[in-house]
């Protein structure tokens, strides 16, 4: 995966195990832009930019949320190459806002002495030439709010009303099931992996329940909760069911889930930011510790765009 120490590049596999589990570090630019300018970066249109990379399910639901809430034109995107391999995220032609060829040169561009993890997605800000965020999570609560001077969409994605049970239906699903399917796939320890790997099933066990008894994870309206699954879901059975060994079930053996999953794919906008293919390729050809030989499966067939029945 690569990281920076003091501001070098080195590619380093290993900085992230520690005793056979897989741990996930925290990200280091956690600025905030604001509706009211009340912080550092003020919303302003055509100020900032997002690098993403398709495959990844953390840019994937800040791509969700900048269609969702008709962003396009406020905030402009770049979307780096797939594989990630010698000098981690790679664009395909110099990066025409900052001249970068790697997304790691985005990082010493911020903070020149920058000693830690490459990822994406990254909101970068144009005026002052730096990163504001590269913490998918408060991103998108960005996008939710911050812009709404700039569009016409009034959907809220976490309404105050909600935010409790929001939060924790979050926090369950990120710990056991998006950062799970991780644990699982790059844990090197046995009692490890079956450890994270029943987690991770006793959680769609329960989201299945739970959707089996209501349309969306809170209540009859899609909140930010379902956006930050629905991610990991559309590449459950392609990659994460083999490649990182999540394969007690499918999730289209999970019929509420697999409905569910369906139906916010179906929703306006968002078959536009969903690629399997690049998931694959990126998964498949580029964890070579996982898969050495890199080759990527022609399979599965999936059709998200079958009738749901959900709801």
């Amino acid at each position: 995966m690569g990281v920076l120490i003091d501001g070098k590049w080195t590619d380093d596999d290993e900085t992230y195990r520690k005793g056979g589990a897989f741990v996930r570090a925290t990200t280091a630019f956690r600025a905030f832009v604001t509706a009211d300018g009340s912080a550092a970066f003020p919303a302003e249109g055509g100020r900032y930019h997002l690098y993403v990379a398709r495959p990844c399910p953390w840019c994937h639901r800040t791509m969700i949320f900048r269609a969702l809430k008709k962003l396009e034109d406020v905030v402009s995107m770049s979307i780096v190459e797939p594989l990630l391999l010698e000098g981690g995220w790679k664009f395909a032609v110099p990066d025409p806002i900052t001249g970068a060829r790697f997304v790691h040169e985005l990082y010493t561009k911020a903070d020149p002495h920058y000693t830690g993890r490459v990822s994406v997605p990254v909101l970068w800000d144009k005026k002052t030439g730096t990163i504001v965020s590269n913490e998918s999570s408060e991103i998108i609560r960005m996008f939710n709010g911050a812009f709404a001077a700039f569009t016409d969409e009034r959907t809220d994605y976490y309404p105050t009303a909600l935010r409790s049970e929001i939060d924790a239906v979050n926090a369950r699903v990120y710990e056991t099931l998006n950062n799970g399917v991780y644990r699982c796939g790059l844990a090197t320890g046995q009692a490890i992996y079956e450890q994270v790997v029943s987690e991770l099933f006793a959680t769609l066990d329960w989201l299945e329940a739970r959707l089996a008894k209501s349309r969306y994870l809170v209540g009859e309206t899609v909140t930010e909760a379902d956006w930050r699954l629905f991610p990991t879901l559309f590449r459950f059975d392609a990659v994460y069911y083999a490649l990182f060994k999540c394969n007690l079930r499918h999730i289209y053996e999970y019929p509420a889930l697999w409905g569910y999953a369906r139906a916010l794919y179906q929703m306006p906008g968002i078959a536009a930011t969903c690629d399997i293919d690049e998931c694959k390729l990126h998964y498949y050809g580029s964890l070579r510790m996982v898969n050495p030989s890199g080759v990527v499966p022609k399979g599965p067939k999936l059709d998200f765009t079958a009738r749901h029945g959900h709801g």
